[in-house]
């Protein structure tokens, strides 16, 4: 029978009944039957032995573990909880004709992980961006002129769904050239190079010396290198530069400078299969200054140009003689107050012969 100690108020008296596979079974007050681990029991205790058993309360214990427990919990928010992926900020780098630059900051992943990063177009999906922790920016080609088009960034995290902003954009017309993006590259005459980066100035286009995602067109007068870098001029070096062998493998169109000045002066973009370089120069190759130029240069060439042609001889003149209207000396002559040739005896008809009895002239002299 349970009984209860006077010094030991929550002492309780128990009898050990069976130990088995290390529970014993304890029997309390009133035939009261708990299983207690046998491992508790004092040392010696067996079937029969009287063992009292006391329980209270460990409040310092349980404060203890409850400070670990939301210090835990804490550290877990803090973590994981404040810190939450962004979306992407979509912008617009470059748009053309038939295509359009799209870049954006690095995405923010914080604590999770990424999924995926799709682009789309009017709202479906278009491509996955290739290595997306890294890759900041996207060329889309292929599309049509004067035509509007969406595009919007999806990124996919163990942390949730992530949408950009939506960009919308028109592509350009034919005359539109202010997308046009060169890389300049050996441009060996000065003269056409800065005329060249006047017209693209005109034009509200741009140009680097390196060559970049948003790149239209490589621009160069010969393949080779120069000492100075891709956007020097002079000396050609002893082989290819290094932005004309990106451009290759890029399939960027490597162009001469006159393609940008066709363009200036058709205000619109030119097909560019005359001026690939080292494509044989055509005839109708454009040959201008920029608006901004200085008048001057252009009245000189005017002149220059009238002086040229003054100083040519002038052609030579035929005199062809019908043989049925009488030749005088004056209509045989090439040059003026010349005497005409002597005639040529032949059969003439009688009309001729009467016209012509005077002396023959004499041979005329080319001083």
């Amino acid at each position: 029978m349970a009984q209860s100690i006077d010094h030991a108020p929550e002492s309780f008296t128990f009898t050990v009944g069976k130990l088995d596979a290390g529970m014993a079974i304890l029997l309390g007050e009133r035939a009261h039957l708990i299983e207690f681990p046998s491992i508790l029991l004092p040392p010696g205790a067996t079937a029969g032995s009287i063992v009292n058993i006391a329980v209270h309360q460990n409040r310092s214990e349980e404060k203890r573990r409850d400070g670990e427990f939301w210090a835990l919990q804490q550290e877990i928010v803090q973590e994981f909880g404040v810190a939450m992926p962004e979306a992407p900020k979509l912008q617009l780098r470059n748009v053309t004709q038939t295509s359009v630059t799209l870049e954006w900051p690095s995405v923010k992943l914080a604590t999770a992980k990424l999924r995926s990063l799709d682009i789309y177009r009017n709202g479906q999906r278009l491509a996955a961006i290739p290595s997306p922790t890294t890759n900041t920016s996207t060329k889309l080609s292929g599309l049509d002129m004067q035509t509007e088009y969406t595009f919007q960034l999806i990124l996919r995290t163990t942390a949730g769904t992530f949408p950009s902003n939506i960009i919308k954009i028109r592509t350009h017309s034919i005359e539109d050239t202010s997308g046009i993006s060169v890389c300049f590259g050996n441009c060996q005459d000065e003269v056409l190079l800065e005329n060249a980066k006047m017209a693209l100035r005109e034009m509200r286009a741009k140009w680097s010396d390196k060559i970049q995602i948003d790149t239209t067109h490589f621009v160069c007068t010969t393949p080779a290198a120069t000492p100075n870098g891709a956007n020097a001029s002079g000396s050609p070096g002893t082989g290819p530069g290094v932005e004309y062998q990106r451009a290759l493998q890029l399939s960027i169109p490597v162009v001469t400078p006159h393609w940008i000045l066709a363009c200036h002066s058709e205000k619109k973009m030119v097909a560019i299969g005359p001026y690939y370089l080292g494509a044989e120069p055509s005839a109708s190759t454009h040959s201008f200054r920029p608006q901004s130029m200085s008048q001057a240069s252009q009245s000189s060439t005017s002149v220059a140009g009238r002086a040229n042609r003054a100083s040519m001889p002038a052609p030579t003149r035929k005199s062809s003689t019908s043989p049925t209207s009488p030749a005088t000396p004056e209509s045989n002559s090439a040059f003026v107050n010349q005497p005409a040739p002597p005639s040529i005896p032949e059969e003439e008809p009688s009309t001729i012969s009467e016209s012509t009895s005077s002396p023959p002239p004499k041979p005329t002299r080319i001083a």
